[in-house]
């Protein structure tokens, strides 16, 4: 499926978590350590949202191509600074579209949100969810795909004024009980904390004295990256990580 990652800490370039690790995202795109249920690449769109210094809200840019072919990536990834980023690469559901509107990370105020996985049986499995959706939160959906709905889920609960990590968590619980076998890694940030889920696919974090890093494969051989247990919720600040077992959260 996909890859993803945010990282919370001191101001680096983009070009440090995209395209200069060992193992950075564009490396993953095409040479991932942990797909699982399907796929070998993510090569259907890529996306990255960053908050400039002293923004509330978040820049982006999304295409849907693969990473690795976007000549002008490299430079725009090494001339912006940032503490507070959401990335991720994409690899698409068969019968899914490949449009930049469905390339993560999708947006709204001072939100960004990316989904690793897959809803099962989808559609058919969420349409009671989507019922309790304002109706034109449906009509507008960035894209006829399974992620876009999580978010707009997502959305729906942080907009009533539901805290991050409940408004994930309980979104996770929903799309669980309709549509069982889903994958649901999902991850969101509002540029001052990152909250993340592990749902049958991989996870890791790291604290390297600058920040935290929270991504689907650790980036590089730092010993401080640590392996997220399936079906936990995570909390990062630039301060620490706790995990939580998805049903305690």
């Amino acid at each position: 499926m996909c890859r993803q990652l945010a990282y919370l800490g001191a101001p680096r370039p983009l070009a440090r978590l995209l395209l200069d690790a060992p193992h950075a995202l564009v490396r993953q795109s095409w040479a991932p350590r942990d797909m699982r249920g399907g796929g070998t690449i993510n090569a259907d769109g890529f996306g990255v949202g960053w908050y400039p210094p002293g923004a509330r809200e978040p820049v982006r840019y999304r295409r849907a191509t693969p990473m690795w072919s976007d000549a002008a990536l490299p430079a725009l990834a090494a001339a912006t600074v940032s503490g507070a980023v959401l990335a991720a690469v994409r690899s698409a559901t068969v019968g899914m579209p490949v449009v930049e509107t469905a390339a993560a990370p999708f947006a709204a105020g001072p939100w960004l949100f990316s989904h690793n996985g897959v809803v099962a049986g989808w559609p058919a499995t969420v349409t009671k969810l989507a019922e309790r959706l304002p109706t034109t939160d449906l009509l507008t959906l960035d894209a006829p795909t399974d992620s876009a709905l999580l978010w707009a889920l997502v959305r729906d609960r942080l907009r009533a004024g539901v805290p991050m990590a409940e408004a994930v968590a309980a979104t996770v619980s929903d799309v669980d009980a309709a549509a069982p076998g889903s994958r649901l890694n999902l991850l969101l940030t509002d540029g001052t904390a990152v909250v993340a889920t592990t749902a049958g696919h991989s996870l890791a974090v790291c604290e390297d004295g600058s920040g935290v890093l929270v991504s689907s494969e650790a980036l590089d051989e730092h010993d401080g990256w640590r392996p997220v247990p399936d079906r936990h919720l995570v909390t990062a600040t630039e301060h620490g990580i706790d995990f939580t077992p998805l049903g305690d959260a």
